[in-house]
């Protein structure tokens, strides 16, 4: 590791690299005020697999894969969190777009096909007559106003758009990243805005949309992150003030760096849409073999009384006619 390369200054909000970006100092541990992302992931892993243990330790199966979609969820946070991607964040427009755009766009979708609430409400224990546990509170939320209210797309669609030209159009930007906990607090808004956005399409409790409902969802807020990019690129003049003075040893010109940060916000697009069209597809097919199995198993109870009354009817039909 290069220890010159990361050493640290505060010219800036956050401790910050000096020396230029490279792809070895991207991807090296990056110290920080306040150990916020690792604890936080840790965190995240620890309860996710105790909850899983906790499954396996009275007979239960959880799916393997699932497990892989969250840890790898949790990997993807701190792969620009905790590393020196955070770093050059703070200096580079092109870096920071790569932590918005995984943040807000690739982190949540691996964490939301991990299914951590059903998880928890299959691995919580049930409290007793009269009592009100962890369990009965997940419940309780999930089946709220709030709840409703956060996963309507009347909801989600502004917020996740607002994410973006909000943002980087108004001095709120320049604001949040002036301060170490205006920073943190924008990237905690990044991962909360995407997993609000992809929650009802992937999980839709507590709505119950239809899947085509669900794929409309998702069409109607991708686009805006491509024109966003398409917006960045072709900008004459810089979007955020604060990325303006680079560090001089980098040798970077702030305009082509936010040039690469609009193809980045451009170019990710795909990547989601690609990922929940899949995981959607899945669903689909899924919902419709249980649903064949739930008719089957109902005509093998009632001899196919459904059938019988069907055929019943285009007989009395046809005697109509006649």
């Amino acid at each position: 590791m290069d220890h010159t390369g990361m050493r640290m200054h505060m010219s800036g909000p956050m401790w910050m690299p000096t020396a230029p970006p490279t792809l070895e100092r991207l991807l090296a541990w990056h110290p920080q005020p306040l150990p916020v992302e690792p604890l936080a992931c840790l965190l995240a892993l620890a309860l996710y697999g105790s909850a899983v243990w906790r499954l396996r330790r009275r007979g239960d199966r959880w799916p393997l894969h699932r497990t892989l979609l969250w840890t790898t969820g949790v990997l993807t946070v701190a792969e620009v969190t905790c590393t020196g991607v955070g770093g050059y964040g703070m200096g580079m427009l092109s870096v920071h777009m790569v932590q918005h755009m995984v943040l807000a766009m690739l982190s949540p979708i691996l964490l939301l096909l991990g299914a951590p609430v059903t998880l928890a409400l299959r691995a919580l224990p049930t409290a007793g007559h009269g009592r009100t546990g962890p369990r009965e509170v997940l419940t309780r939320l999930l089946h709220s106003r709030l709840a409703r209210v956060v996963s309507s797309p009347l909801f989600t669609l502004p917020l996740f758009i607002a994410s973006l030209y909000g943002l980087y159009s108004t001095p709120l930007f320049d604001l949040l990243m002036s301060s170490w906990l205006g920073h943190e607090w924008m990237l905690a808004h990044f991962l909360v805005t995407g997993l609000l956005f992809f929650w009802p399409i992937l999980d839709p409790a507590p709505r119950r949309p239809s899947h085509l409902l669900r794929l409309l969802e998702l069409f109607i807020g991708m686009p805006f992150h491509a024109f966003f990019g398409i917006a960045v690129m072709m900008s004459s003049t810089l979007i955020a003030g604060f990325f303006a003075l680079p560090p001089a040893a980098w040798h970077l010109s702030p305009l082509a760096d936010q040039n690469t940060g609009g193809g980045i916000a451009w170019a990710f697009s795909e990547i989601p849409t690609l990922l929940v069209l899949m995981a959607l597809l899945v669903q689909w097919a899924g919902s419709d073999r249980r649903t064949a199995a739930r008719t089957d198993r109902q005509a093998d109870r009632d001899h196919d009384a459904e059938l019988t009354a069907y055929n019943a009817y285009l007989t009395r039909l046809a005697t109509r006619d006649n």
